[in-house]
């Protein structure tokens, strides 16, 4: 098991949130989330609630502790291309005031969930997700940028529709690589590569890369 770790969660109410929450505080670890009051019953117990605005860099900081991890959840929900505003208006500014306040505050780690990157389809949500990704390169954080496609699970199961398309995709050279980069992955799969990755940090100053083959081997850490 590893060591017990202090972590703020960002958009901890959400699909992934909802699944990853119980499995730190089950392994130990101290959680506050930060959640806007309309969010608070979904918090689960054990956590604690910190009231506020992902959006507000000050609020942010005010949730931190020197040393801690952060964990961004922050994302519109069921992203697709009718909402490329709301990726500029949550997404984006959500994770440029993460990384402001863990550069104010000092934090160990930052734990970013982007998506996998040069798909041909979901441009603008793509592309917000690479302007986060950036702004994290330019802060100099220890950062771990998870990349999955599409994460199947409760309420988001549409695409195994898709598998099969996947698999003649796998045995054909040229679409290989895209058909395993843009893969899909299961919320127990997210969930122990965020897991995986929380309670093994990226070396300081160092932004590690997790895509969707690597997120499909990861395994939890004893």
């Amino acid at each position: 098991m590893a060591k017990t770790l202090d972590l703020l969660i960002t958009g901890g109410t959400g699909y992934i949130g909802a699944a990853l929450i119980p499995r730190l505080l089950a392994r130990g670890h101290r959680l506050r989330l930060l959640a806007r009051a309309a969010s608070v019953a979904r918090v689960p117990a054990g956590a604690t609630t910190i009231l506020g605005d992902a959006l507000d860099p000050e609020t942010i900081a005010g949730a931190l502790r020197a040393n801690d991890a952060l964990v961004h959840l922050v994302g519109t929900p069921h992203p697709n291309p009718s909402k490329a505003a709301e990726f500029q208006r949550v997404d984006l500014p959500s994770i440029r005031a993460s990384v402001t306040a863990a550069r104010r505050v000092g934090i160990a780690h930052l734990i970013y969930v982007s998506v996998a990157q040069l798909a041909p389809v979901m441009r603008a949500f793509v592309a917000a997700r690479a302007q986060g990704e950036a702004i994290i390169r330019e802060a100099g954080l220890a950062a771990t940028i998870l990349r999955p496609w599409y994460v199947l699970g409760p309420g988001h199961r549409w695409a195994t529709a898709l598998i099969p398309l996947y698999k003649l995709a796998e045995l054909w050279p040229p679409a290989r690589e895209s058909a395993r980069r843009l893969g899909l992955v299961t919320i127990t799969q997210m969930v122990n590569a965020l897991v995986t990755a929380i309670e093994d940090p990226a070396p300081k100053g160092q932004v590690r890369i997790v895509d969707v083959p690597a997120i499909k081997r990861s395994g939890v850490l004893q």
